[in-house]
C-alpha cells in the first residue's frame, strides 16, 4: 500500500509560475489553519505543521509571515474545504481537495475539467470510500519494530509500517495525526521527516495508458491550473 502515494507526485517547482502556485497554495493553507486557531505556531499544532510542510517545499518565509498576518488581522477571505469526486481518463478514480471563498465558481471549474477531457464528475461519496484518509510520516530509521512499538505502546492506531532504505514509513488514520508525531518525537527526539503529510491513498490502482495516458496529463493540468484545487489524489497508475 505505502508506496503508491507516491504515485500522485508531480514536481511542481521548475518554472516560476510554478513555483508562484506552490507558494500560493500553502500562503492559503496557512492562512487557514492560523485563521482557524491560533495563530502561534507553538499553541497550534496544526499550523506547525503546515509551516513545516512549506518550508520544505522551499516557499520563502515571508510568504508564510504574511499569510499569519492576514489571518491576525481579522481580514481577509473565508475558505471552506470542498472535495470533488469522479472518475478520469481510464476510468481512474479522483478526488480533487479545494480551498474556496465561492463554492459554485469552484465547483464550475473542476467540472470543467472533467467535461474538457470528457470524464465525469461524481456525486460527493462516489469513490471516497475508495480512499484512505492517511497520514504518512517519513522519517531516516533503521528499526521497523522498534517504531511500531513505540506507536502501539502509545495506542496509536497504526495502518502499517515499512522499512526500505534506512527510511522508515508509517501509514495510519488521519485521526492520529498529532498523536502518532507525539510519540514518535517523545521517543526520539527531534525528527526530519522526508514526508508529513495527509493525503487520500487509493486502495486500488487502476492503469491508465496509451491515449488515456495523454489526457490523464491533460486533466491534471487543467485541475492544477486552478488557484482553488489544493491537491488532486487519483488511483492511476502508469
Amino acid at each position: 500500500m505505502g508506496r503508491a502515494y507516491q504515485n500522485r507526485k508531480v514536481s511542481m517547482a521548475k518554472t516560476s509560475d510554478m513555483k508562484a502556485r506552490v507558494y500560493s497554495k500553502y500562503s492559503r493553507e496557512v492562512y487557514v489553519c492560523a485563521k482557524n486557531g491560533s495563530v502561534d505556531p507553538g499553541s497550534n499544532p496544526a499550523l506547525r505543521a503546515m509551516i513545516d510542510r512549506a518550508k520544505k517545499e522551499q516557499v520563502p518565509s515571508h510568504v508564510i509571515d504574511k499569510a499569519i498576518a492576514k489571518a491576525s488581522s481579522g481580514e481577509g477571505e473565508d475558505f471552506e474545504l470542498a472535495i470533488y469526486e469522479g472518475y478520469g481518463p481510464g476510468k481512474c478514480m479522483v478526488m480533487v481537495v479545494c480551498l474556496t471563498d465561492n463554492p459554485n465558481r469552484t465547483f464550475g471549474d473542476v467540472r470543467m475539467c472533467f467535461t474538457k477531457t470528457k470524464c465525469k464528475i461524481g456525486t460527493q461519496g462516489s469513490v471516497s470510500h475508495m480512499f484512505d484518509h492517511s497520514i504518512i510520516l517519513a522519517f531516516a530509521h533503521d528499526d521497523e519494530d522498534a517504531i511500531l512499538e513505540i506507536l502501539l505502546n502509545a495506542d496509536v492506531d497504526v495502518t502499517d509500517v515499512e522499512s526500505e532504505d534506512g527510511v522508515i514509513t508509517v501509514f495510519a488514520p488521519h485521526t492520529e495525526y498529532f498523536n502518532a508525531k507525539q510519540a514518535l518525537e517523545a521517543a526520539l527526539g527531534e525528527i526530519d521527516y522526508n514526508t508529513d503529510e495527509i493525503q487520500y491513498l487509493p486502495q486500488n490502482t487502476s492503469p491508465v495508458e496509451g491515449e488515456d495516458l495523454d489526457t490523464f496529463h491533460r486533466f491534471y493540468d487543467l485541475l492544477d491550473d486552478l488557484d482553488d484545487v489544493q491537491n488532486i489524489y487519483h488511483s492511476a497508475e502508469f
